[in-house]
């Protein structure tokens, strides 16, 4: 257990420290809140060490007031309860020793016990009854900055208008004393007078004194820590925010490093971030600050911190409502945002939607129109060869009845050429429907089979390129619907067309009102 808290003090005292010039933040003092318990630790170690060494010197009443002054120093701001006991105890082994100054010593030590934990009227009652004209220079220096202090935090804890002054005044008078026999730029010397141009008003002075009793660097932690207070306390009253906010937290980072509990530092802290409307650590400070109170047992800083805690954490609430409040609005504002962006993404679906449609209508289209360019195209093509061939056949024919005529042979115009018979001109004119429709529906024979029954598809016969049936429906599928025309192209009667179509229709494997749409979604190449 020694050996871990000496590698503790080792790495806080490389890591850890801070000196007086740099420039420390809260997360400095975050830092060291969270070493706290290390630092007690460290205490609690000394402490147990010397009261080791009381066991082995409790017969030696010299040696054991010795221990019990030093038992004294690390309780007198640490516990009041336990520096209690053994204020008692140096009283009683000064009593047995019959040693004046070591008997007004311990009473002005218990004078200081009662002062620190916020029993005036006592530590009033203890000092009064001391006598220090036969005392020495050290005992009278604890004894007039005691009593000076004493009448100081009363004009502190009492502002009524006489009193305070008046406390003041008698304070003044004390610290004087103190003064006067003090060596000359000693860190006590400036320490002490420093409190005095404090609690005069006279500032820069005040702060200057402290300065110096700083630069002599003979001083303990919880010096450091008071004369940092005392700076941070008068720079907020001359209005330096900003300085006396960095001095109350070095103050608090000695507090901590030397376990100090009874400190002002942490609430003064606590409110001087709450009049900046830093909530979050205001609060955890002043917490933090009532819990050392508490562990101390100082009343009258229990009573001062309990003043301000309710109003810091009245704040931290109204903060925590607002916050809520806000959070509240930006929740509606997220949800109709929200809204907005799934109707505005509802819309946009529909409009793609709708985008997707037309671009499938319009390449249907496109489809079509190609088809049609196409189809226009060959039959234009197949229009032209027919139409030469049946002027070449007409002007033949026409040369031939000329002939005829003019030879006066007009039993021969009883017979037309064999070349112009009607029925082979009409098999050409099919052949060549069926040539140029079989080349632009390569695959419309087997699509139509697809629609019929099997038992109902159709069987071409040897070099038969569609028969009438397959021509009705490819007349259909180029876009002629009229029965009159299908059945002037196919020679036959408009009933004779008719009755093909719903022949074929019942050889259908579809309903007959979805055939010709399959028909018409036969594709060309």
């Amino acid at each position: 257990m020694k050996v871990v808290i000496i590698v503790i003090s080792i790495i806080l005292v490389c890591s850890g420290s801070v000196s007086f010039a740099e420039t420390v933040t809260l997360d400095s003092l975050d830092f060291y809140i969270s070493r706290q318990k290390e630092y007690d630790s460290q205490k609690e170690e000394r402490i147990k060490k010397i009261k080791d060494e009381v066991l082995l010197n409790d017969k030696n009443n010299l040696q054991l007031y010795e221990l019990y002054n030093r038992l004294f120093d690390e309780y007198r701001s640490y516990i009041y309860d336990s520096a209690y006991v053994y204020v008692e105890k140096l009283t009683r082994i000064s009593l047995a020793l019959n040693d004046h100054d070591k008997i007004v010593s311990s009473r002005v030590k218990l004078g200081f016990s009662y002062l620190s934990s916020g029993l005036f009227k006592e530590a009033f009652d203890v000092l009064s009854l001391v006598n220090v004209d036969r005392c020495n220079t050290t005992t009278k220096t604890e004894y007039y900055t005691c009593k000076s202090r004493l009448y100081y935090d009363l004009a502190d804890y009492n502002r009524t208008s006489g009193f305070r002054e008046r406390y003041i005044e008698t304070g003044n008078l004390i610290i004087d004393s103190a003064l006067a026999i003090l060596p000359q730029g000693s860190a006590r010397y400036w320490a002490t007078l420093g409190l005095k141009n404090m609690k005069t008003d006279n500032y820069d002075a005040a702060v200057a004194s402290f300065r110096k009793m700083i630069d002599t660097r003979n001083y303990s932690e919880h010096d450091l820590a008071i004369a940092t207070s005392s700076i941070a306390y008068v720079l907020g009253l001359q209005g330096k925010t900003a300085e006396s906010k960095e001095y109350w937290i070095k103050a608090a980072i000695s507090d901590i490093k030397s376990s100090v509990k009874e400190t002002v530092a942490l609430r003064n802290l606590s409110q001087l971030l709450y009049e900046e409307r830093e909530i979050v650590p205001a609060v955890k400070y002043i917490r933090k600050a009532l819990e050392d109170a508490s562990f101390y047992s100082a009343r009258h800083r229990q009573l001062e911190i309990g003043s301000i805690l309710p109003i810091i954490e009245g704040e931290r609430m109204n903060t925590i409502e607002n916050q809520r409040n806000r959070i509240m609005v930006f929740t509606v504002f997220i949800s109709v945002l929200l809204f907005a962006l799934l109707f505005a993404l509802v819309v946009i679906w529909k409009s793609f939607k709708r985008l997707n449609l037309a671009r499938k209508a319009i390449q249907e289209a496109n489809d079509q129109l190609t088809e049609a360019n196409k189809i226009k195209d060959e039959y234009i093509a197949y229009f032209f060869s027919q139409s030469s061939e049946f002027i070449e056949k007409m002007e033949m024919l026409q040369k031939w009845v000329t002939r005829k005529v003019a030879a006066k042979q007009f039993d021969g115009l009883k017979s037309f050429p064999q070349n112009l018979s009607v029925a082979k001109e009409r098999e050409a004119l099919y052949e060549r429907f069926d040539q140029v429709f079989l080349k632009l529906f390569p695959d419309f024979v087997n699509e139509f089979n697809k629609l019929m029954k099997p038992e109902e598809q159709i069987h071409l016969k040897k070099d038969e390129l569609m028969n009438t049936d397959l021509r009705i429906y490819a007349l259909i599928r180029l876009g002629i619907n009229d029965n009159e025309k299908i059945a002037s192209f196919l020679d036959y009667s408009v009933n004779t067309i008719y009755a093909y179509k719903t022949k074929i229709k019942g050889k259908a494997n579809c309903p007959s009102d979805e055939f010709k749409r399959k028909v018409l979604e036969i594709k060309s190449i």
